[in-house]
C-alpha cells in the first residue's frame, strides 16, 4: 500500500453468520474499491464484524479500558480515510451492539469523516431509521455522512431482486458519493501513539478515560 492510497474501515453489525449485514457491507466497500480504482486512486479495506467483538466492547462499556483486539479495531476506524457503517435495524432503530462500539469511541474521533451508512430489515418499512436515527448519530459526532444510505431489505436480495428494487443502484450511488467524498481530502495519517495530546486527547477529562463512569 503506498503513501498516497487511501483506507476504508468497514464496520459490520450482524449478530449472524453469514449475514445480510455484512454482505451488505461487502457490497459497498467492493463498489467503493471500484469507484477508486476508476479514479486512480489505490485502496484498502479493513472489514470488522462486530459480533467477534462483543465481549470486549462490553468490557470497555464497563471498565473504561478497551483489550488489545478492540483496541487495534478502534484505532483501525478512526484513523481511516473514510468508514462504512453498515447495522441491522431493531425496533425501528440501530442495533444495541452498533451502538455500543460508536459509545466506545472517543466523541471527537470521527470529526469530518466521510461516513457511508447502510442498514438492512426484514421489511422496507425500516428504511427511513437511516434518515431519522442513524445519520443523526454520525452528524452528533462531527462526521460526514455521504448523502446516499443504503436500505436493503430482505426483498432486495435473490436472484430477482434488482429488478424488483434496485439495490445495486443504491449501492453504486453511495459508493459513488463515498468515493468522491475521500478524492477530495489527502490521505489519512496515522497519529503519534506515543504523543500525549493523542493518547489523552487535548479537552478529555479524567472522567471520560474511564469509560464517562465519573458522570453516570
Amino acid at each position: 500500500m503506498t503513501s498516497s492510497a487511501r483506507r476504508i474501515a468497514v464496520i459490520s453489525a450482524g449478530l449472524s453468520n453469514p449475514s445480510s449485514t455484512r454482505m451488505l457491507a461487502d457490497r459497498l466497500a467492493a463498489a467503493t474499491a471500484k469507484q477508486l480504482s476508476e479514479r486512480g486512486i489505490e485502496v484498502e479495506a479493513d472489514v470488522f464484524e462486530l459480533r467477534d467483538y462483543a465481549h470486549d466492547i462490553t468490557n470497555n462499556l464497563l471498565t473504561g479500558f478497551a483489550p488489545a483486539a478492540l483496541e487495534s479495531v478502534i484505532n483501525a476506524v478512526v484513523s481511516a480515510d473514510a468508514v462504512i457503517a453498515v447495522t441491522p435495524i431493531f425496533s425501528t432503530s440501530y442495533s444495541g451492539l452498533f451502538k455500543s462500539f460508536i459509545d466506545v469511541l472517543d466523541p471527537d474521533a470521527l470529526t469530518g469523516k466521510p461516513v457511508l451508512i447502510g442498514a438492512n430489515a426484514g421489511t422496507a418499512r425500516h428504511s427511513l431509521a437511516i434518515d431519522y436515527a442513524i445519520r443523526p448519530l454520525f452528524t452528533y459526532l462531527h462526521a460526514e455522512p455521504v448523502s446516499t444510505g443504503v436500505f436493503a431489505a430482505s426483498s432486495d436480495w435473490g436472484a430477482s431482486a434488482d429488478n424488483i428494487a434496485p439495490l445495486g443502484e443504491r449501492i453504486d450511488r453511495g459508493a459513488r458519493e463515498l468515493a468522491e467524498a475521500i478524492a477530495r481530502r489527502e490521505p489519512a495519517t496515522d497519529a503519534d501513539p506515543f504523543d500525549p495530546a493523542n493518547y489523552l486527547g487535548e479537552d478529555r477529562s479524567f472522567g471520560h478515560l474511564l469509560g464517562g463512569l465519573a458522570g453516570e
